[in-house]
């Protein structure tokens, strides 16, 4: 018996069956809040305070939110298409596998960019006295040990994220490589700090130079942010 597969133009031609219009990964424009909008699960947020970051080009970063609104609104889509599904008794079917499959990949994407544009816009370093501190400390023998772990991570070959997480039952921390949005987060695990490293992040301001981008991220990581997520953590 053949196992049953997939492939991405089958499953946007589905979609399209289904009467549902899924954006691309990259959006062209902004998308305007309808009132429809005001009804869904989930709204994008806005991040324009971003703007005028160092290191970081407007146009970069209005490309940036506008990739991370066409995941809000798909995440909106897939959920009530499901929800459509589900009332009308269609949940053994190839199309509910697959939007089951795809609300992964739309809220993580969608997730994960929260995460990034709100620790991001600080300045300064980490505070020494901070709990933040102390857990990389305890974590990697020194700061400079987990920074230095932290940005080879992000300088491996491939797109994806970089995400020090820690443990919630044994409060470790530890940097992950994400390599798409719905693979590779380790169960039990709280994201502390995000750093995009997929070819939009960066691409547009430094080309090639990924280790560019990785400093210029450092130089502007919000650590206030970023440590009030600790506070959700056992351990």
């Amino acid at each position: 018996m053949k196992s049953f597969s997939i492939d991405r133009r089958q499953f946007l031609f589905m979609s399209g069956i289904m009467g549902i219009t899924l954006i691309a990964g990259e959006p062209e424009t902004s998308i305007p809040k309808t009132q429809a909008e005001e009804k869904m699960t989930y709204n994008a947020k806005d991040y324009n305070r971003l703007i005028g970051m160092e290191g970081f080009s407007e146009t970069l970063l209005k490309n940036h939110f506008t990739l991370y609104q066409g995941y809000v609104t798909n995440t909106n889509k897939v959920l009530e298409a499901l929800g459509q599904m589900l009332k009308e008794g269609k949940v053994a079917t190839p199309e509910y596998a697959e939007m089951k499959r795809r609300l992964g990949w739309e809220f993580n994407g969608m997730r994960l960019h929260e995460f990034y544009f709100e620790n991001l816009g600080g300045k300064g370093s980490v505070s020494k006295t901070g709990k933040l501190y102390q857990k990389l400390v305890e974590s990697f023998g020194s700061y400079e040990a987990w920074e230095k772990d932290f940005k080879a991570t992000g300088a491996m070959r491939g797109i994806g994220w970089v995400v020090l997480y820690q443990d919630i039952l044994s409060g470790k921390f530890i940097n992950f490589w994400i390599n798409e949005h719905d693979g590779g987060h380790p169960s039990g695990g709280m994201p502390i700090l995000i750093m995009d490293v997929f070819e939009h992040a960066f691409m547009i301001d430094y080309g090639l130079k990924r280790a560019d981008y990785i400093e210029a991220f450092f130089r502007n990581i919000n650590w206030t942010e970023t440590e009030k997520r600790l506070l959700l953590h056992k351990g």
